[in-house]
C-alpha cells in the first residue's frame, strides 16, 4: 500500500479542473449527468480508500502489536499510524458533514411544502419578496410568490413556469443532491457540486426556451428574476434566479450548445483510473490484512 491507495485522492483534486472544462464544450444537460457521475464515483473511490486506510490501524490492536518489533516475521508494513488515523478522522468529518446536508434538505423541503396546499402543481404564496422554486416530491410542485409574479411580465411568466417544471420533470434535484453529497465526503469535489447546481440551471434555461421559442425572452426573465430574488438559494430548491445568472444570460444570447463528447474523455478516463487504483488498492490491502491474519491463526 505504497501508491494505489493515495492516487485517487489525487486524481479527485484534479477532476473539478477537467469537469470545468468539459462542461463548456458539452450541452448542459450531458454536462450535468456527466459531472454528476463523476462526482460520485470519485466520492465512492476516495471514501473506499480512507477506510483502506484508516484499517490499517488494526495492527495496533492486540494481539498484531506483538509483532511489530519482529522484521523476521517479513511481514508487510501498513501505512503509518498518523496516517491512518488522519484517514479515519477524515472519514468521520465526511460523515458528519453529510448527515448535515441531509437534515437541511429536509428542513428546507418541509419550510417549502409548509408554504400552501398546491393546486393542479402550483403554490401561489401571497409573499411580498419575489421568489420561485421547484419543489421535489411525489408529486413535485411549483412555489412562486404573489412579489415575483408582479415583478415579470405574461410571457416572462410564461418562462418562468416552463424553467420551473422542467426542474420537475427532469428530476434535477436528484442530480444536485448526489453531487452535494458526494462534496460532502470528499471535500475536493466541492467545485463540481457548485458546476452541477449552475448546469441544472442552464438545463432548465434551455428547455424553457425550446418551449417558448424565444431565447432572448427567456435571458431577459432569467436577469429579470435574478436580480429580484434576494432569497439566497438552499439546498433541493431550485428556481430560475439560482446560481450563475450573468453566465446563463450570456449563454441564452448564443445559439443552444451542441455537445461535442471528445470533451467528456477527459472526465471518462480520470474516474477510470480513479477506479482502477481504488480496486488494485484494495487487492493490495486484503494481501496485507491475510498476511496478518494469519498470524493469528
Amino acid at each position: 500500500m505504497k501508491v494505489w491507495v493515495y492516487l485517487p485522492l489525487l486524481l479527485s483534486a484534479l477532476l473539478p479542473y477537467v469537469a470545468r472544462f468539459m462542461a463548456g464544450r458539452v450541452a448542459p444537460a450531458a454536462a450535468a449527468r456527466t459531472v454528476t457521475v463523476a462526482a460520485t464515483a470519485a466520492a465512492s473511490g476516495f471514501v473506499c480508500c480512507l477506510t483502506l486506510l484508516a484499517l490499517t490501524l488494526f495492527d495496533d490492536l492486540p494481539p498484531l502489536w506483538e509483532f511489530d518489533d519482529r522484521p523476521e516475521l517479513g511481514l508487510p508494513k501498513p501505512v503509518p499510524g498518523l496516517v491512518a488515523l488522519a484517514a479515519a478522522l477524515v472519514l468521520m468529518t465526511g460523515a458528519v458533514r453529510l448527515v448535515r446536508d441531509v437534515r437541511i434538505r429536509r428542513r428546507v423541503l418541509r419550510e417549502l411544502r409548509d408554504a400552501g396546499r398546491p393546486r393542479a402543481g402550483l403554490v401561489v404564496a401571497d409573499w411580498a419578496e419575489p421568489f420561485a422554486v421547484a419543489v421535489p416530491g411525489r408529486p413535485g410542485h411549483i412555489l412562486v410568490t404573489s412579489g415575483m409574479l408582479r415583478v415579470l411580465s405574461p410571457g416572462e411568466q410564461r418562462v418562468l413556469f416552463a424553467h420551473e417544471n422542467s426542474h420537475l420533470r427532469r428530476r434535477h434535484h436528484r442530480w444536485v443532491t448526489a453531487a452535494s453529497w458526494s462534496a460532502a465526503v470528499n471535500p475536493l469535489l466541492a467545485p463540481m457540486a457548485v458546476l452541477v447546481g449552475h448546469l441544472v440551471e442552464r438545463w432548465a434555461d434551455e428547455e424553457a426556451a425550446a418551449v417558448v421559442g424565444d431565447r432572448q425572452l427567456v435571458a431577459q426573465a432569467v436577469a429579470k428574476a435574478s436580480l429580484a430574488g434576494r432569497r439566497k438559494q438552499v439546498a433541493p430548491a431550485m428556481g430560475m434566479s439560482g446560481s450563475g445568472a450573468v453566465e446563463r444570460v450570456m449563454a441564452l444570447q448564443r445559439p443552444g450548445q451542441r455537445s461535442r463528447w471528445q470533451a467528456v474523455a477527459g472526465v471518462t478516463v480520470l474516474c477510470l483510473m480513479l477506479l482502477a487504483a481504488t480496486a488494485v488498492a484494495a487487492v493490495e490491502f486484503a494481501g496485507v490484512a491475510q498476511a496478518w491474519l494469519d498470524m493469528i491463526v
